[in-house]
C-alpha cells in the first residue's frame, strides 16, 4: 500500500465537526504510507465573518459573489483561521501537517471564469504546482490546502473547494479523489424513501441537477467530481465524514457513500 495517495475535499464547518477518531485515522493513514493531501473550504465561516463585518453574503449558481472587500475576508477565513484550525486539529492526532495557500508557491494558478462581470473575483483554475504539492509530502507531511488562486499579475481569485481539489487530484495524478459531507452520499427518492446511491453515472447526474434532486450546494459538488473525472482521477466517492472508518473504507475498501464514474 505505499505511495498510495488520494486527495480529500472538506467543508471548514464538516471539519471542524468531525470526531478526534477522523483525525487519528488520518495519522494512522499516513503512518502506514499513503499520503493524503487536504483541500478545505470553509462557507459557513465566510458567511459569518462577512455578518459581523457588515458586508452582505450574496451567490449566484451556487458560487460566492466577490468583491475585493469579501476577498479579503475570503482569504483571512480560509488560508488563516480554518487551514490553522485543520493543521492543530491533525497535529494533536499525531499527524505532520503542513498549511498553505493557492497563493503559495503559485499553488494554484488562476484566471477569472466567464461569468466574472456577474460573480467578481472567483477564478477557474489554469494550473496546479504539483512538485510543490510532492516535495511536501516527500517531506513527510499532510499538506492543508486553502482554495485561493493567484494569476501572473499577482491577482486573487477565490476558488470554489471542490473545484480546487478536482484541480489538484488532477494535476497529482491520484486515482481517488474523497468529497467529505455531512451527508451519507448522493441521495434519490424511491418509494418515497431516500436511498444512497452507490454509483452513479454523469448522465444521471445531470438528470437529477434537472430534476432537482441535486440541488445548491450539492451542484457545484458533483460538477468539480465530474470535471476531475476528465482528468487522471478515476473515480470521486462522496462519503460522511461521521461515518465509522470513514477513510479506510472510502480509500481502501470502497464500500462507503457514492462513487461517481464517468
Amino acid at each position: 500500500m505505499s505511495d498510495k495517495r488520494f486527495v480529500m475535499k472538506c467543508g471548514g464547518s464538516t471539519l471542524a465537526a468531525l470526531p478526534d477518531a477522523f483525525f487519528a485515522e488520518l495519522r494512522k493513514l499516513q503512518q502506514s504510507g499513503i499520503r493524503p493531501v487536504i483541500v478545505h473550504g470553509g462557507g459557513p465561516a465566510i458567511n459569518e465573518t462577512l455578518g459581523k463585518l457588515g458586508i452582505e453574503s450574496r451567490f449566484a449558481g451556487g458560487l460566492r459573489v466577490t468583491d475585493e472587500a469579501t476577498l479579503d475576508v475570503v482569504e483571512m477565513v480560509l488560508a488563516g483561521r480554518i487551514n490553522k484550525e485543520i493543521v492543530r486539529r491533525l497535529q494533536s492526532s499525531g499527524a505532520q501537517a503542513l498549511g498553505l495557500s493557492g497563493t503559495d508557491g503559485r499553488l494554484i494558478e488562476a484566471r477569472p471564469v466567464d461569468n466574472h462581470a456577474e460573480i467578481g473575483l472567483v477564478g477557474e483554475v489554469t494550473g496546479v504546482n504539483a512538485a510543490l504539492i510532492e516535495g511536501v509530502m516527500s517531506l513527510g507531511y499532510i499538506p492543508v490546502i486553502a482554495p485561493i488562486g493567484i494569476d501572473a499579475a499577482g491577482q486573487r481569485y477565490n476558488i470554489n473547494a471542490d473545484t480546487a481539489a478536482g484541480a489538484v487530484a488532477s494535476h497529482l495524478g491520484v486515482d481517488t479523489m474523497i468529497v467529505v459531507t455531512d451527508v451519507p452520499g448522493i441521495m434519490r427518492t424511491e418509494g418515497g424513501e431516500k436511498r444512497v446511491l452507490p454509483v452513479v453515472t454523469f448522465a444521471e447526474i445531470e438528470e437529477m441537477i434537472a430534476s432537482g434532486e441535486i440541488y445548491g450546494g450539492m451542484i457545484p459538488k458533483v460538477r468539480a467530481a465530474m470535471s476531475c473525472l476528465h482528468g487522471n482521477v478515476k473515480e470521486v466517492r462522496i462519503v460522511d465524514g461521521a461515518a465509522d472508518r470513514v477513510l479506510s473504507r472510502a480509500v481502501l475498501q470502497g464500500d462507503l457513500g457514492t462513487r461517481i464514474v464517468r
